[in-house]
């Protein structure tokens, strides 16, 4: 009886604590690294809809200018500015910018990644460094340049997109999983360190979204194979999951200061596999990437985006869900 009360009394504590964390979204100013497409413009659209004010920020100006066009049409307050988050110059102009429009950032998103999919004999140190700029260095200048005024007014929202490979290393994603890894470890120790300043910390890792990032994912090896398998995987409901559904997770969670979300079943179940057995999880997707493209003869070092690797395949009608949601989302030019 006194386990249950104290369980009871555990479970009180925790639905209170979270309900004072949360935060209105009407005035909000949030800050989308990568807003220009896919998830990000998910996640925009979604505070758009709640009232919040919004800046955005990518590499392809033209991008974040239909994306803009897009939000404004929804009655929000949008700044889009050009700029490459790998440097640290212009992520802090850019803050300055927003800080210029709106006066102060409540919420960041760092969003912005690349994927790039091939076996690890076509990977090169480059593909490495790119996603560690990328995915570790960005997220970690963009967050350093919002957290002095953060830290003045004591309160502030930061949100990491991480991914269910910062958690389960996935073949043929090697350069992708091992940053996805180093951002989980920055974003959980940010956790820690800056609750004393009232700032909360959300690290979130999706499994694969139906977002049509196939379009703009980097290839390699034998790059249409990767590309359709990448694609015919993307496409299907056993292996993906619905992206707006997780953008509408992911603005909750930070809504409501939450430590870390993991989302999509699949996701899910892995992840608590791979907790309590790695090594089996290790030793199925040894087995798995025997079935994998090898890196093929023909130049497997080289890069194509999936926009230039199409096959028979791929699109096709078993890709048509995935294919509709790149033109929606802004990922193709």
């Amino acid at each position: 009886m006194w386990l249950g009360l104290a369980a009871g009394a555990a479970l009180g504590a925790r639905a209170w604590l979270r309900s004072a964390r949360r935060i209105s979204l009407p005035g909000q100013v949030v800050l989308i690294t990568g807003g220009g497409r896919g998830l990000g413009l998910l996640m925009a659209r979604e505070l758009a809809q709640a009232g919040a004010q919004i800046a955005i920020c990518g590499r392809d100006a033209d991008e974040l200018e239909r994306a803009r066009f897009e939000l404004q049409s929804m009655g929000a307050n949008v700044l889009d500015v050009p700029c490459d988050v790998t440097n640290r110059e212009q992520v802090e102009a850019m803050v300055q910018d927003v800080h210029q429009r709106f006066g102060r950032i409540d919420v960041l998103i760092n969003n912005a990644g690349v994927i790039e999919v091939g076996p690890m004999e076509a990977m090169t140190l480059g593909d490495y460094e790119e996603a560690m700029n990328t995915h570790f260095w960005a997220p970690l200048y963009v967050t350093m340049a919002v957290l002095p005024e953060m830290r003045v007014r004591r309160t502030g929202r930061i949100v990491n997109i991480a991914s269910f490979g910062g958690k389960v290393s996935v073949p043929h994603m090697l350069p992708y999983s091992a940053s996805k890894f180093a951002l989980v470890g920055l974003s959980s120790g940010l956790r820690a360190e800056l609750a004393k300043d009232g700032i909360l910390v959300t690290t979130v890792s999706p499994g694969v979204l139906r977002t049509g990032s196939h379009e703009n994912a980097v290839f390699k090896g034998q790059r249409r194979k990767e590309y359709t398998l990448f694609s015919l995987g993307g496409a299907s409901p056993l292996v993906s999951s619905n992206a707006e559904r997780a953008a509408h997770q992911i603005i909750e969670a930070m809504q409501n200061g939450d430590p870390e979300i993991v989302i999509g079943v699949q996701a899910q179940i892995a992840s608590a596999i791979h907790g309590l057995f790695p090594g089996v999880t290790a030793d199925v997707l040894g087995v798995m990437n025997r079935f994998l493209p090898t890196p093929g003869d023909d130049n497997p070092t080289a890069r194509a985006k999936g926009a230039d690797s199409h096959t028979l395949l791929a699109p096709s009608p078993l890709t048509a869900g995935i294919d509709r949601e790149a033109d929606r989302n802004n990922e193709r030019g």
